[in-house]
């Protein structure tokens, strides 16, 4: 029996590098510039090496309100089948699950909800029915008030026990386990501070033993870094040497995806961290403890 795309995403192998395409007029990163023809546009990412392209009909920047549910599913559903017609594997971002069913009937192999489940209570369970992958994604709220709730005492802590919650709520209502990809959701209800910290603390969510999506790509933590003397923050835009590098890092442990508006940056990225990989020897435990110098010894005992 062949493998399935959801097998074929879900094997062993390099990271996966998702390619962005927003449908939407308001998008923080590149909002409308591809509306024009975005099937072409999703077409030349899978080109330049994106193994998903992950469609968007409603921009999750902050700040942003919420778009009518009909207008969500005109902007993406016409993309989608028009990707799957090019045989492009397609994700759509959604946090509505009578768009996630419209769109994997189309030919959709993942649902990336940002909201974890909770935007839509029927999102698990319509999931559990359909043939894909489910991104679930670290989420306190809606995009206009999530700033307010970037509150945490030990962040990467608090986001592995929301995560792990909300992995058990959408498992109770049928999605099966190895169908779920985790994401910690940087950038959403979190400072610049909180979005470090969970990069480096993948290890701890890497606990919960499911695969990891990470979305760092251009967003306003690589942008804070990057301002110059005069405090000039560069735009979106020029962050993507930046979010290559998050990605050479994320590849170098393994994880095993990246969501990124660049995508020939990233794929050169995964291949270098693959070749390194590769090229570094297993550590080698001693066969023996060392013993300790005699003075060392004496003054021991």
């Amino acid at each position: 029996m062949s493998a399935t795309p959801v097998d074929r995403l879900l094997a062993p192998g390099p990271t996966r590098v998702v390619g962005v395409l927003n449908v939407t007029p308001d998008s923080f990163s590149d909002g409308g510039h591809h509306v024009a023809d975005p099937v072409a546009r999703g077409v030349a990412l899978h080109a330049a090496g994106a193994d998903l392209v992950d469609v968007g009909g409603e921009s999750t920047r902050p700040g942003a309100g919420r778009v009518d549910a009909g207008e969500e599913l005109r902007r993406v559903l016409p993309v989608v089948e028009g990707l799957v017609a090019a045989g492009v594997p397609v994700s759509v971002d959604t946090m509505r699950a009578a768009t996630a069913r419209a769109v994997v009937r189309a030919g959709a192999v993942v649902v990336n909800d940002v909201s974890g489940g909770l935007a839509d209570p029927a999102m698990a369970a319509t999931v559990a029915g359909l043939d894909c992958l489910y991104v679930l994604s670290h989420w306190r709220g809606p995009s206009d008030v999530m700033n307010s709730l970037a509150t945490y005492e030990h962040v990467v802590r608090e986001v592995g026990a929301e995560l792990s919650g909300r992995l058990s709520a959408v498992v109770a209502a049928g999605v099966a386990r190895e169908r779920i990809v985790l994401d910690p959701g940087l950038g959403f209800a979190k400072t610049a501070e909180h979005d470090w910290s969970l990069l480096g603390g993948l290890a701890e969510l890497e606990r919960l033993a499911l695969p990891l999506l990470v979305g760092a790509s251009r967003k306003r933590f690589l942008g804070s870094l990057l301002a110059g003397p005069d405090g000039t923050v560069p735009p979106p835009a020029e962050r993507d040497a930046a979010t290559a590098a998050v990605t050479a890092l994320a590849a170098a442990r393994g994880t095993w995806g990246v969501r990124v508006h660049d995508v020939p940056s990233s794929v050169a990225a995964v291949r270098v961290a693959g070749a390194w990989r590769r090229a570094t020897p297993p550590a080698v435990a001693p066969a023996v403890a060392p013993e300790a110098p005699a003075g060392l010894a004496a003054a021991s005992s």
